[in-house]
């Protein structure tokens, strides 16, 4: 089978988007440094101006025990938001687009690959599941 150029274009850029979608967990532990000023990830981690992010991959939002989580966020997770991955990539690349009324201050992050490395380095500390958007999670609930 031959392909187009355009068909061709089209292959490439959904392979590239997949590689990308996958993140490199090393990569997104050096991204993670502009999170650490308000959360905290890993063993003996506590909540700081916002909540601990182990486990956060599966887990239905606004659930660590202790933080008190704005308005919106309480809203979102009484219908059901959980932290897959398509979740945390709407969140993260624009919080106060993706939630009005959310404390995060945080602008977001706009590169598709840093983003992805978040997300790959924080499926790390979330029961070793990395999970796809739209999977289901047999990760347990904290809070």
């Amino acid at each position: 089978m031959r392909l187009t150029p355009l068909l061709a274009g089209a292959l490439a850029l959904g392979t590239a988007h997949a590689a990308a979608a996958q993140g490199d967990p090393a990569a997104g532990e050096k991204a993670f440094r502009k999170c650490l000023a308000c959360h905290q990830i890993g063993e003996g981690a506590t909540s700081k101006t916002g909540p601990v992010l182990t486990g956060v991959v599966g887990r239905p939002a606004a659930t660590v025990e202790g933080f008190a989580y704005s308005k919106a966020m309480a809203e979102a997770a009484e219908g059901g938001l959980v932290w897959d991955h398509a979740a945390l990539e709407d969140f993260l690349s624009n919080p106060r687009k993706a939630m009005p009324g959310t404390k995060m201050a945080f602008p977001g992050i706009r590169k598709p690959e840093e983003l992805a490395d978040i997300i790959a380095y924080l499926d790390t500390f979330s029961d070793g599941a990395v999970q796809e958007a739209g999977e289901a999670s047999d990760a347990p609930v904290e809070g």
